[in-house]
């Protein structure tokens, strides 16, 4: 089922290697391949409609996200989930592909080693979170602290490049690693670097392959909530 919509995995973008910049986090480039891209791209323009489409973030200070995101799942606020979007309709349902994608992502990342990262055996997602960076936006140091599970956290972008921060678990500051993150690319960050600070420097607007007709970098996170599943509809 993963190839019929996402592709096999291999990379068209000539090879770049493999890496781990940190215990437990592990970038394979061109993870996707160009179909594989696209038909990711056509996925987040419908989820990006309303209703519980993309939309602005306002923090608790009062200031907003220079991103835009929709949310599958779960819907996510600053700081926690919920199961109704901003405009008050229900989020659109995690699909059940996204988890398929994701899970292979996590086998491919950890391979033999994937029983030795809390929560990759046997990962199953139920949230998706879609950012996507107009040019010029970028993203503060932050944790991924508001899901009640340490199960890794699988990324994959499409479009524009970034310069992607990779921190430590303990404060905003160095030492931290700069890594580029090009369209098709996969992050998987987990066990010691589960907690890391990390965001996105800059993009460099231009970079993406002009057949995906998209502007900007769109950022695919799936993770694992550890909440409770809704109860089943009356009469199912």
């Amino acid at each position: 089922m993963q190839g019929e919509l996402f592709g096999d995995g291999t990379d068209e973008g000539g090879f770049r290697g493999r890496s781990e910049p940190a215990p437990g986090a592990v970038l394979v480039p061109g993870w996707l391949d160009s179909a594989a891209q696209l038909r990711l791209v056509a996925a987040c323009r419908e989820w990006a409609r309303p209703p519980a489409g993309m939309h602005t973030v306002r923090m608790p200070t009062g200031g907003v996200m220079s991103v835009r995101m929709v949310s599958l799942g779960w819907h996510w606020y600053p700081y926690g989930y919920r199961r109704t979007a901003e405009d008050g309709t229900p989020v659109k349902p995690f699909p059940p592909e996204l988890g398929r994608l994701a899970r292979r992502a996590v086998a491919d990342a950890y391979g033999e080693a994937v029983g030795a990262i809390a929560g990759a055996a046997g990962y199953e997602p139920d949230i998706a979170i879609v950012n996507h960076y107009p040019h010029g936006a970028k993203m503060g140091l932050h944790q991924d602290r508001d899901e009640r599970t340490d199960a890794p956290v699988v990324s994959l972008s499409l479009g524009d490049t970034c310069v992607f921060r990779l921190g430590n678990t303990e404060t905003r500051t160095r030492p931290w690693t700069d890594l580029e993150l090009r369209s098709g690319d996969l992050l998987v960050f987990g066990g010691p670097a589960r907690f890391a600070y990390h965001g996105v420097v800059r993009t460099l607007p231009g970079t993406a392959d002009p057949a995906l007709g998209l502007t900007g970098r769109l950022n695919i996170t799936v993770r694992r909530s550890g909440l409770p599943a809704p109860p089943d509809p009356p009469g199912s």
